[in-house]
């Protein structure tokens, strides 16, 4: 997948229905970055697009990492990404009933739990949060703090790896889809030009003569067709 998309991105995480840590892969459509963004340290807000089903939803509220509230029915609006890689793998989602959970690793000023000072007083720094909400509904399942609490500086924990197959101008990469992007364009112009001038060859244009008289004139001349005229005289060239 790196060299196809130019980005990946590992995730490392604990995970409490394995009772274990654990290192998944994400794939570049999956990790959304903030425009103009340059890298995952200095990145405001970072969003994982996980899709999960039922019972995995229901095992985490169990283990106490997402809330207990009620499931509302999955959703299934697809983006364009993936409707164009089922369309391309011949694919159908008519069966799916996973759920799309957006984790979204974002700076928040939360109520209550503002950042203080020496003094006690709102400094009004946005703390790292984790926020886990269903999409569609927005039900929020989990808001983590993602700091560690001994920390004086309350620096954000960073979860994901992100690789690169060739650095681009931004956060993502570029990869071998972009490098012979526009060698695919220009093929695909001079396929149309080809198309174009053979069938123009096999259907050509002309000139008739205003006394010659053919019978549903007001139609183009279907390949293969011959039709009856009425020359006058001369020559039905």
């Amino acid at each position: 997948s790196l060299p196809a998309t130019g980005s990946a991105f590992k995730k490392a995480y604990y995970d409490p229905s394995l009772g274990r840590q654990v290192s998944m892969f994400v794939p570049a459509e999956d990790g959304i970055l903030p425009y103009g963004n340059t890298d995952m340290d200095t990145c405001y807000r970072f969003t994982h697009v996980m899709r999960k089903h039922k019972n995995e939803l229901i095992k985490l509220q169990q283990a106490g990492f997402y809330v207990d509230v009620d499931l509302p029915d999955p959703s299934r609006d697809k983006d364009t990404i993936q409707q164009a890689k089922d369309k391309e793998t011949g694919f159908s989602d008519l069966n799916d009933e996973r759920y799309t959970l957006h984790e979204c690793h974002v700076d928040l000023d939360l109520p209550g739990f503002e950042d203080e000072d020496e003094d006690g007083n709102p400094t009004g720094i946005a703390l790292p949060y984790v926020v886990t909400y269903i999409r569609g509904t927005q039900t929020v399942l989990a808001i983590r703090r993602n700091w560690r609490e001994d920390d004086p500086l309350k620096l954000k924990r960073q979860h994901f790896v992100h690789y690169q197959y060739i650095p681009g101008f931004g956060a993502y990469g570029f990869g071998l889809f972009h490098l012979i992007g526009g060698f695919a364009k220009s093929a695909t112009s001079i396929m149309r030009q080809l198309v174009d001038a053979g069938t123009l060859s096999n259907l050509p244009g002309g000139l008739k003569s205003r006394g010659l008289r053919i019978k549903g004139d007001d139609t183009p001349i279907a390949p293969g067709e011959f039709r009856d005229v009425d020359v006058a005289s001369g020559n039905i060239r």
